[in-house]
């Protein structure tokens, strides 16, 4: 027989307990932050109906989904975001529910598709949605607790931008350079390939879809555009979507991100559902993959059955912001530590130990106990090697005095303990 290889699936991830450290810190700062923000937790069952996901036919999802049949004959498959999902779950108690809602996820997707840095087959990530309400107000609570989640795993906040598009601004320039609604998802979704292919490529994209050489020059023109201002230039001072990003930047000052968000005509999203306000975070030196992203989908309830009701979500993946946490913090940067280690030097002291870590146990301290008997060398060589912050070591001695003394794994400093 041939060997089995120790290796997960190719795309997948184990997770060893040093990389159990990173993820923990993202996933308690993504829920506190939520939390903050008033948001309720949800989740969903992992398997979800193909014919759910395919309700967005023409995305380039559609062609990255893992899907099976089950012994029914279902067609069923892995999640691969929890939009989808989420609009299920509202619909189906749409009626009973109170408006707005705002219900954050902590979730497992699976994406077949090219990896890259950043890219796997497989991701956790956070989303934010709220579900019943039009204004801005919306987009900045998620973007804001967003910001807070980084803050809360150390990223400074010079360290990233989110860059911030109205796709109802692309549609009034489109309309005004004479390309017809009817070809609007199509050159959104061309052009959020942009830096992923050649413009060559997105050129021969456009023209599949019907435009000419000189749509495909204007719509290029527009992703020339730098400035907020520029824009209101080419769409008119009267421009719905310029007045909606004009109060959202406003209104981003109060929540204390201002400094944080760029307009950026360039950002898209592939996902068709988006019909308003679009973001994504990038670091601020360019070396990796969008951070988190999101926008407005006004319109995803009702193409599976609901009512119409607006929305706003965001997606926060695991992998990218570990790989910006580590390159900016360190490689080890999560590894604080925490809590004590206790050994002993003779199985007549095992009782000690283990009645002291009982103790600090109970008093809420996170405790490792020797499960057996060490030398003092080995038993501080175990310890410098694990993640306690403090060691205590009882030798015979220390049971006669009752006693013992709790060291400082860094500082070596110790402090006499008395032994219940």
């Amino acid at each position: 027989m041939d060997a089995i290889s120790f290796e997960p699936p190719r795309g997948m991830r184990d997770f060893y307990p040093e990389d159990m450290i990173w993820r923990n810190r993202v996933f308690d700062a993504w829920r506190r932050a939520a939390q903050a923000y008033g948001f309720s937790p949800y989740d969903s069952c992992v398997v979800e109906s193909l014919d759910l996901l395919q309700r967005k036919s023409g995305e380039e999802v559609s062609e990255q989904i893992y899907h099976f049949e089950d012994k029914s004959g279902r067609r069923l498959a892995l999640r691969p975001e929890m939009t989808p999902t989420l609009a299920r779950m509202v619909a189906a108690r749409q009626g009973r529910l109170t408006f707005p809602i705002k219900w954050f996820a902590v979730a497992q997707c699976f994406r077949y598709e090219r990896m890259t840095r950043g890219r796997k087959r497989e991701h956790y990530q956070l989303n934010l949605d709220i579900i019943g309400e039009s204004s801005v107000s919306a987009e900045l609570e998620v973007m804001a607790a967003a910001a807070d989640a980084l803050s809360r795993m150390g990223m400074p906040a010079d360290a990233y931008r989110i860059r911030v598009n109205n796709r109802a601004l692309l549609s009034e320039l489109l309309d005004r350079s004479g390309i017809a609604a009817k070809h609007h998802p199509a050159v959104f979704l061309a052009l959020d390939k942009r830096g992923k292919i050649s413009d060559e490529a997105i050129a021969e994209l456009l023209r599949e879809e019907g435009l000419d050489d000189a749509a495909v020059a204007k719509t290029f023109e527009l992703l020339a555009v730098q400035t907020l201002d520029q824009a209101a230039e080419l769409a008119g001072q009267d421009s719905p979507a310029i007045a909606t990003l004009r109060e959202l930047f406003a209104l981003a000052d109060i929540y204390g991100i201002a400094d944080r968000l760029v307009f950026d005509i360039a950002v898209i999203r592939g996902l068709s559902y988006y019909t308003g306000i679009v973001f994504e975070a990038f670091d601020t030196a360019g070396k990796f993959r969008a951070i988190f992203g999101g926008g407005r989908y006004d319109n995803l309830l009702t193409t599976i059955g609901g009512d119409p009701t607006p929305a706003v979500g965001l997606g926060f993946g695991d992998v990218v912001v570990v790989e910006v946490l580590k390159d900016l913090l360190g490689e080890t940067a999560a590894a604080v530590r925490h809590g004590v280690t206790i050994g002993y030097m003779e199985a007549a002291q095992r009782e000690a130990a283990m009645r002291l870590a009982r103790s600090l146990r109970d008093q809420g301290e996170e405790v490792d106990l020797a499960l057996t008997k060490l030398k003092p060398k080995q038993f501080f060589s175990r310890a410098s090697a694990g993640s306690a912050a403090d060691a205590v070591y009882i030798g015979p001695d220390d049971v006669s005095a009752g006693q013992a003394r709790r060291k400082h794994l860094e500082t070596r400093e110790e402090t006499v303990i008395p032994l219940p």
